[in-house]
This record gives C-alpha cells, structure tokens and sequence, in this order.
C-alpha cells in the first residue's frame, strides 16, 4: 500500500501500475510549494441574530455564555414583545436593512429617518464596538446571499441540519485564526477595462464568494472573504489573478515530477484524477480500492483551482487522460466555468486530430466514474521536457506548441467556442479611419500602430478575447472572432489589418492622419456652430503645431472692439 500526495490515504500497488504510482506520488511529495502570505482573523464571540423572536430565544438558551448575544427581531407584533430571553441578552426591535463584512468585522445597518436612511446598529446603541463578529442569519432569503458565505456568517433558512451545524460551530468562532491568503493579482496586465471601457468580467462572474469587485479599470479582491474557490484565476485570460498556494509554476513542477517517474517506472499510460481537500476527498477516498491502479489521484484545495493550463500541461507531461471529481457542493458558477474550460481545451485538442476526449469530467454515480477510469488510456504525446514559467499564457502556449509537434492530424486553425480566451481581430476597413482607439485601450498589446504610418496591426498570439477594442472603436468596425492559430510563427508574427495612405497637412505638408479620418471629422464637425467658417474647417485639414499657429494668427487679426 501507499499513500496519496497528502500523505493519509492509502492506495493498493498490486501490479507495476501501483508501484509506479507509489514511486510518482513519492517524488511529487518531495517538490517543494512556495508559501503564500497569511490572513488574519480575530472573534471575542460578539454574535447577532436576526430573526423571529421565539426561535431566537430558544436559541440563544443552547448558546454558551463566551457568545456575547444581540438580538434584532424580525418581526413585530404583541407576540414578538411578550417572549423572554436570557439576562444579558441585548434585544432590539429594528428593522435590519443591510449586513456586510467578514468574521470579526460584521457591519450591520438598521434604518433610520431621511436623510440618513441607515444606522450602524451598534452605534445606535451606544457601544464601543462598531462590528459584531458573528451573524445568524434567520431570515428567508438571507441579507448574504453568495455561493460560498463569509467565515462566521451562518445562514440555515429553514433547515433544521444547516441550524444544527450552525449552532455546532459558532462556540468554536471564538479566538484567533488564520487562512492562506490564496490569490496574487497584478492589475498590469488585466483585461478588466482601460479609459473608463469595461472589457473581461470573467473573475467578478464566476466568484462564488462575492469577494470581487470592480474598481474602475481594475478589480479588488477582498482576502477575508475569498475562500480560495480559484475559479477567477482558472477563469482569467491574461493570468493577472494567480492561485497563490500552490501557485501554477509550483504544481506543474510537482506534476511533472510525478508524470515523470511514473512512466520511468515503467507504470504504463497515467490518468490523473483531480479531487478538491474537501467533499471531494471523502468521495474520492470511497473509490480508492476500485480504482484502477494507473490512476493517480491528486488533491487540490478547491474543484476549481486549476484549468486548461494545468490539464493540458498534464497530457503534455505525459498523462493519457486528466479527469475531474465534482461533488455536490461545488458552486454553480464555479462548476460552469469548468465546463467551459474543459469545453475550450476539447476545441484545441480536437483541432489537432485528437478525437478522444483526454479531459474528461466525472458527473455520474460511482459505479460510472469507475467504468470511466477503467477504459483502456493511450498516451497523449511523448512526455514534454520544458520547464513551467510563472505565466499562464506561457504554460499554456508550451503545452499546446509539445502537444501540436505530436498530433496525428493537425489543421491550420480551430475555431473555438464563444468566450474563449483565444482569437482574432476582424477589421471592416470600409468603416476604420484609423483612429487608435483600439490601440490605446488594448491590454494585451495585440493591437499596434505602425509608428510612423497609419497601420493598425495585430498579434494574434497575444488576444485575450476580452472585448476593450470593440467597445472603444467609435465606428463599430472591429468584431472578435474565437480560434486557435497553431503556428507559432505565425502567432507572434505582425500582421497588417488596416492601412491607408496618409494625409499631409495641408499648411507644411507633414503626414499627421489619414484622408478618411479627415473626412470623417469635417462631415461630424460641418454642423457645429464653431465650425460655420471656412477657416475652422481648413484647419481640422491641418497638422497640431500648424492648426495652434493659425489659431493664434486669427486671434491676432481680430479687431478690438470697445
């Protein structure tokens, strides 16, 4: 027997295939993460429940007394006043209008008369606290609502097993405590939006903790409500938003160890089995003695926490199949953006005559996720020998580029499904006065000017797909278009999409824009009040310097009036 990565299950090595993935699981253990910083959490019990009067009371009897308890009823009514709670137990009648925050820093607002509208409630009440530290939340919908729920804020509806759970826990909210801080963000490279545009959204939508919101051209993520679902890093074209711990360089690293002594083991053809820490892990424990012994499980922290980077990394290194355990209770969104990713990799993979689906997602009983694992594997492509690079774009474009070389029928190009993070720039030349809008919001510098010349150029290996040039072009003449260029070459190779001959000044003769741009703004512009003088509209013909010059000249000649 042998243990899995995480060291605490056991796995049978009955046949080569299980010596060698107990030689694998070895030698990935000894690979080494880098570790991430921590977030902090601190609770004195200071706890509110909201909700009706008589299962409030009844709660709070079953509490212990190192929860300090506040009680905001919901409702009211002779009824509501005549229940008795505990000495110590503050109880209010307001109504709640808003909560917010995270264990140790919960804000909650009852209303108020115009103009406020809203109060602290604590501060209503006159204490030296302006935050609870937890929230039991009665109320049906909840005032918080996400996929994934902040630490310390409980909310069972009408569940008698969630409030069981609920009232289970919260005497152990009290103290101090700590969590990885699981995402690193580098706004230089986000696709969110550029001069005031709003391009991706990918993270804000698939984050099942509400712990993403935008900022202008950029986004924020709240460390102490993201629960590390990772579904925003394997979500975001550009790799701007990382999964911290493990990050992708480090569990690539460890992967291809482990792919790497599996097959000098002589173990056969790999299959990698992705389960999360959690719900996953119980179930994938259960299947453990009916797996087939060339399945290696590996254990991610969160279902969502790794992508089409890491899975086509794997067949890369040499795995046959990559498969992924969902459970129950992983998100909506985080489980939709799985299949969309699953759905992007199938696109690339079959573009390059891979006709049998090596990403596979297990969504039936058990018995149909054995019979899934057990058909017969062949590998992919020879085992590649690149290193993984920090990148994202970088991991994925050596994956794909190992895996092309290897492919039994390649094509040119495969077109893609809507939203994936690949593709090209279409431009109506009839419409482009090249005018560089595209250019100056552009995150990814797919888009070009030709310096000197008007050209707009592109580099489609760079598209990210998200949108920002189409949404500033003030002519409506770009539309994107999904695909994958296989040729690398050609990939990072400028290509020309529009180019006119340009337009000199009419005053020195110096090029400074195109006849159709000039045409453009005098057709615009002829309305104008400003521009009823002929002269106002011969200098829209004229280059920067000289139209300031010309100006000034007119300025001079005006007579004085008294």
């Amino acid at each position: 027997m042998t243990t899995t990565a995480n060291g605490d299950i056991e796995l049978p090595q009955r046949t080569s295939a299980g010596k060698a993935r107990a030689a694998a699981l070895a030698a990935a253990a000894g690979v080494s993460a880098k570790p991430t910083s921590l977030v902090s959490y601190r609770s004195t019990g200071a706890l509110i429940i909201i909700g009706p009067a008589a299962t409030a009371a009844e709660i709070v009897k079953e509490l212990p007394a190192d929860l300090h308890c506040t009680v905001a009823i919901k409702e009211s009514g002779q009824g509501a006043s005549t229940v008795e709670f505990p000495k110590g137990v503050t109880v209010v009648r307001e109504k709640v209008v808003q909560v917010s925050g995270h264990l140790g820093q919960y804000a909650v607002v009852v209303s108020a008369p115009p103009p406020q509208g809203g109060i602290n409630l604590l501060q209503k009440l006159g204490s030296q606290r302006t935050h609870f530290d937890l929230v039991l939340d009665l109320a049906d919908p909840p005032f918080l609502r996400d996929a994934l729920l902040p630490f310390g804020y409980y909310a069972p509806r009408r569940d008698p097993e969630a409030l069981a759970k609920a009232l289970a826990e919260l005497p152990d909210m009290v103290g101090e405590f700590e969590k990885p801080r699981f995402f690193n963000y580098n706004p230089d490279i986000c696709a969110h939006g550029s001069s005031g545009l709003t391009g991706c959204t990918r993270c804000l939508d698939v984050c099942p903790a509400g712990a993403i919101i935008s900022i202008n051209e950029e986004v924020a993520v709240d460390p102490y409500r993201c629960q590390g679902a990772g579904a925003c890093a394997t979500a975001c074209p550009t790799g701007a938003m990382k999964y911290a711990y493990p990050s992708a360089v480090d569990h690539l690293a460890k992967l291809s160890t482990l792919l790497k002594t599996f097959h000098a083991s002589h173990g056969g053809t790999p299959v990698i089995l992705y389960h999360d820490a959690e719900s996953g892990k119980e179930r994938a424990s259960q299947l453990y003695e009916r797996l087939p012994e060339n399945v290696i499980p590996i254990e991610i922290a969160e279902f969502g926490s790794v992508g089409m980077d890491t899975w086509l990394a794997g067949l890369a290194f040499g795995a046959g199949v990559v498969a992924l355990l969902p459970t129950a209770v992983v998100p909506e969104q985080v489980h939709a953006e799985v299949k969309s990713q699953i759905d992007y990799s199938r696109a690339i993979l079959e573009g390059m005559g891979y006709a049998a689906n090596p990403i596979i997602l297990l969504e039936g009983d058990d018995d149909g996720v054995i019979a899934a694992l057990s058909n017969e594997v062949k590998p992919v492509a020879k085992p590649a020998a690149f290193a993984p690079f920090d990148d994202k774009r970088t991991n994925l474009r050596l994956a794909i580029e190992h895996l092309y070389e290897h492919a039994p029928a390649r094509q040119a190009v495969a077109v893609l499904p809507q939203g994936a993070p690949f593709g090209e720039v279409h431009v109506n030349r009839d419409t482009c006065t090249l005018c560089m809008s595209c250019v100056g919001v552009c995150p990814a510098a797919a888009l070009a000017d030709g310096e000197d010349l008007p050209q707009l150029k592109f580099v489609e290996g760079n598209c990210v797909q998200c949108g920002l040039c189409a949404t500033a072009c003030p002519e409506d003449a770009i539309r994107l278009s999904p695909r994958y260029l296989y040729d690398p070459s050609e990939r990072r190779t400028a290509r020309l999409l529009n180019e006119e001959a340009p337009f000199h000044c009419v005053r020195c003769g110096k090029p400074f824009a195109t006849r159709k741009m000039i045409d453009s703004m005098t057709e615009k512009l002829k309305g104008h009040w400003m521009f009823q003088s002929g002269d106002a509209l011969h200098r829209v013909q004229m280059c920067g310097d000289c139209r300031v010059r010309e100006m000034f000249k007119a300025e001079r000649q005006r007579p004085e009036t008294i």
